[in-house]
């Protein structure tokens, strides 16, 4: 057990290359294909690279299709990136203001100043002296999305944590406001 290999790579016809990764915790062979990451096997102790490389063959046709569904993804991603040129920032900031003014005054909350800029990996902040925060590239998000963020931001004007308290109140105005942080999580600036 001690001299057993934890991985090694190799290079399998019509897929490329693959890693096999030594796994205490499969029982059962286990293909993953991830951007980035590529073909990853799991091999659990009982089995051997070798058999574990036959299996990926077996499976040739599984991973060449979830690799060409992985690259389609890519090239979607790419082409939907965000370019700023893409946005009329000053309609832009006008949009997102009424809307922010519009949802505090449907819901009682009470900002100081709001700034609008071009941010590379926030959607949002709350400064403690209720100093609001957009990212312009809000404009671009579907409208829920964007207010939740919004809708986020006002409760850190009354709440400046994530405690539990934080989400019951937001879910006041979101309802299931975890679910929809995850939706912006997964899709968030990728969907730019």
């Amino acid at each position: 057990m001690k001299n057993m290999v934890s991985s090694c790579k190799t290079c399998i016809d019509g897929i490329g290359l693959i890693t096999l990764e030594r796994s205490l915790r499969a029982r059962r062979v286990v293909i993953y294909v991830k951007p980035v990451a590529g073909v990853r096997v799991a091999v659990p102790t009982s089995v051997s690279f070798k058999r574990a490389e036959e299996f990926v063959i077996l499976k040739k046709d599984w991973i060449k299709k979830h690799l060409h569904k992985m690259k389609e993804y890519d090239k979607q991603r790419e082409t939907a990136r965000f370019n700023p040129g893409d946005i009329d920032v000053a309609a832009a900031k006008r949009m997102i203001i009424s809307r922010l003014e519009r949802l505090s005054g449907e819901h009682g909350f009470r900002y100081n100043r709001v700034s609008i800029r071009c941010q590379r990996t926030r959607w949002g902040s709350c400064s403690h002296k209720n100093n609001i925060s957009l990212n312009v590239k809000l404009v671009k998000l579907p409208s829920d999305l964007m207010d939740y963020v919004l809708l986020h931001e006002l409760v850190h004007t009354r709440i400046h944590n994530h405690s539990e308290k934080f989400w019951v109140e937001l879910d006041r105005y979101v309802g299931n406001a975890r679910t929809v942080a995850r939706k912006l999580r997964t899709n968030g600036l990728e969907l730019l």
